[in-house]
């Protein structure tokens, strides 16, 4: 796993191809519609429940997308982005986050301004090559089938907290053989 995961303190990501397969559905008045992930949400839990930042950027404009933040308990949503480069880095701006303590989630081309805001780069299994090719990590999932909270389990176990906040936020009793 990356060293550069210790000081991770945001997790941004796109959603088109990231939090969904990457399908736009739109409904009859041309409103689109989202088919989220219930394993990226409970990433975003975990991760929010551990003190996390969470941002959604994205190109489009997605009442749905709003909806699910809201559900979720997402502060940070930058939608109808153009740059995502400048979006990232002002939010980073915002928050007093280092750029070596921020990562990007993406799947496509337009993440590429992302991933040069950010310290830690990281695409999904099926994301498009020269995005792959520039990550620092590729997660195993693919986009809308869990990526997102496979990259929250990937920074807080290295932070070696993955255990302690399931535990807590779930009040789940130790492994057996104290693990």
């Amino acid at each position: 796993m990356i060293p550069a995961l210790r000081r991770c303190r945001l997790v941004a990501t796109d959603v088109d191809g990231v939090l969904t397969r990457g399908t736009v559905a739109l409904d009859a008045e041309g409103r689109r519609m989202g088919f989220f992930s219930a394993r990226d949400g409970m990433g975003v839990t975990v991760a929010l429940h551990a003190g996390l930042e969470i941002a959604l950027v994205s190109g489009a404009r997605s009442a749905a997308l709003r909806a699910r933040a809201r559900e979720l308990g997402i502060r940070h949503v930058l939608d109808g982005v153009r740059d995502k480069r400048m979006a990232v880095g002002g939010l980073l701006g915002m928050l007093g986050i280092a750029p070596e303590e921020a990562l990007f989630v993406g799947d496509d081309l337009n993440d590429l301004q992302a991933f040069a805001a950010v310290g830690i780069r990281v695409a999904v299994a099926d994301a498009a090559p020269e995005l792959r090719a520039r990550a620092d990590w590729v997660t195993e999932r693919r986009g809308g089938e869990g990526a997102l909270r496979e990259v929250v389990e990937g920074v807080l176990r290295v932070q070696e907290r993955w255990e302690s906040v399931v535990h807590e936020l779930f009040d789940m009793p130790a492994a057996p053989g104290g693990a």
